[in-house]
């Protein structure tokens, strides 16, 4: 990867609205997911919705990935593949959309219940949606990647469950990768100063169990080694010269944000 991107106004201009299309699908989605529903349909209905506001999937083909967002259910971290299973009731799904308009990728994910869960899993999103909004309220200028990333580790462990250190949060911008790297535990080597104009992938994947996790045999599917519930929020964020703007909120809590 190259280096780090800094946005223009114009750059900015362009990426806000892609941004607002991820949030808005992954809404979509969200409130598609029901007992009864295979992750397939999920994948189906995701590249209905991407295509009717008019973007294309940023995973589909993108290192090969064959599906239009990742769909992973239970112990499954990332990088889950749409296919026959079936979701039941107290599952819990990890949505990750990721969208390309005006030229721009938006990112953006969600851990959801299927109807209803028990209460370690309802723990377990809470926590890691918090983290990263704890995460966010780092993101200021002048901070570095290792305050996002001491941010996420501490809330996440303090409750008692591990984040996952084999993938992390990233630059977004033109291309679903940039630098820099944005883990969610502390890692010196992952240290650059936040600047305004940058804009982040940041994207808590937490465990219920053990940190540790393995890629199945499709080459894709990440989950927890010991089959722990595994739970995952994101959202791309713009580094301003205050607060940090978070960019994928979907269109209605965009409108509600902005004054009448």
């Amino acid at each position: 990867m190259a280096g780090i991107v800094i946005k223009t106004e114009r750059d900015l201009e362009l990426m806000r609205p892609a941004c607002t299309v991820a949030g808005t699908v992954l809404e979509e989605v969200a409130a598609f997911i029901k007992p009864g529903v295979t992750t397939q349909q999920v994948d189906e209905f995701t590249a209905q919705r991407i295509k009717a506001h008019g973007a294309k999937s940023a995973f589909l083909g993108y290192r090969k990935y064959p599906n239009q967002a990742c769909i992973s259910v239970n112990d499954e971290v990332v990088h889950g593949l749409g296919g026959s299973r079936e979701l039941r009731f107290g599952d819990i799904v990890s949505l990750d959309v990721g969208v390309i308009f005006n030229g721009f990728v938006g990112d953006t994910a969600r851990t959801v219940a299927v109807g209803g869960c028990g209460v370690l899993a309802q723990r377990l999103m809470d926590v890691t949606e918090k983290s990263l909004y704890e995460g966010i309220a780092a993101a200021l200028p002048g901070n570095r990647v290792t305050d996002i990333s001491r941010a996420v580790q501490r809330y996440v462990e303090d409750n008692g469950f591990s984040v996952v250190r084999e993938f992390v949060g990233h630059g977004v911008g033109r291309t679903v990768h940039e630098e820099p790297q944005i883990p969610n535990y502390v890692d010196s080597k992952c240290n650059h100063k936040l600047r305004p104009g940058m804009t982040i992938a940041i994207e808590p994947m937490v465990n219920a169990g053990r940190a540790d996790v393995k890629i199945l045999k499709d080459g894709w599917t990440v989950v927890t080694q010991d089959g722990s519930l595994s739970a995952h929020f994101e959202h791309t964020v713009l580094i301003t010269s205050g607060k940090p703007e978070i960019l994928t909120w979907p269109e209605k809590k965009l409108s509600a944000l902005k004054p009448a």
